[in-house]
């Protein structure tokens, strides 16, 4: 009997405490707060997807939570390029914590989960497996009015709205690290370069290397162009179909 008391009541105070947090009258701490605005900088938990999700739906929101990553860059207006290519809510990326090379355009929502990644996953690996932060990433663009690699009658790519970027590799002190050559090698390099693709997964909607298929032998493809409703899926080389 008490059992069944207990199994009833646990629903009700949850919902009572969820309420109670919603409309102030709990305090518990940001990170743990579903409600709370997305904070790049605090460790991911449990809630980051949801709250990534909840900003990636929201421009302003976006906008506001991108401020927190230590990078040049600048809004850009809406651009539509012909139907089913543009973007908005977008920004133009000269540099973050690493150099780009040529400045590259992303939807907010991508930039927000490049930001994340390169916080929480590139630069901790880097400074762990080589001892030094990633100077720079090397890419092969962001935003291109495409169908998926360029086939005729094809869905259009996430590239065509400039919700992916390709990233070839990194340059980490003396060294050119690169997809295309250390991605298999067993060295602390090729270490590097896996545990930066599946610590992607955490942040974007579909994540896709050299092991996914040939057209991907020599970069990372990272995208948020799936994302439709709060919360985030990631999709590697185990997984079929998808869009490029």
């Amino acid at each position: 009997m008490l059992a069944r008391i207990i199994l009833i009541a646990v629903p009700f105070l949850a919902i009572a405490l969820l309420g109670a947090v919603r409309y102030g009258l709990l305090e518990i701490p940001p990170r743990l707060d579903p409600w709370a605005p997305l904070s790049i900088r605090e460790t991911p938990n449990l809630l980051t997807r949801y709250k990534l999700g909840r900003a990636s739906a929201d421009a302003q929101a976006c906008q506001l939570a991108l401020t927190q990553a230590d990078w040049q860059y600048v809004a850009i207006e809406d651009h539509v390029t012909r139907p089913g290519c543009g973007y908005t809510n977008a920004v133009r990326v000269h540099r973050t914590t690493m150099e780009v090379g040529p400045a590259f355009a992303v939807s907010c929502r991508e930039a927000l989960s490049l930001a994340l990644w390169e916080k929480h996953v590139v630069q901790p690996a880097a400074l762990r497996l080589l001892g030094e932060p990633v100077a720079k990433l090397e890419h092969f663009g962001s935003y291109s009015c495409r169908s998926v690699y360029g086939r005729p009658n094809a869905r259009m790519s996430h590239h065509a709205t400039a919700d992916a970027l390709d990233v070839a590799g990194f340059v980490i002190g003396d060294k050119r690290i690169r997809v295309v050559r250390d991605w298999e090698s067993d060295s602390v390099e090729g270490q590097f370069l896996r545990e930066v693709h599946d610590g992607a997964c955490q942040f974007f909607d579909a994540v896709y290397g050299p092991e996914y298929n040939e057209a991907h032998r020599d970069h990372f493809h990272l995208d948020r162009g799936s994302f439709r409703t709060p919360g985030i899926r990631c999709r590697t080389a185990q997984s079929a179909g998808g869009r490029q």
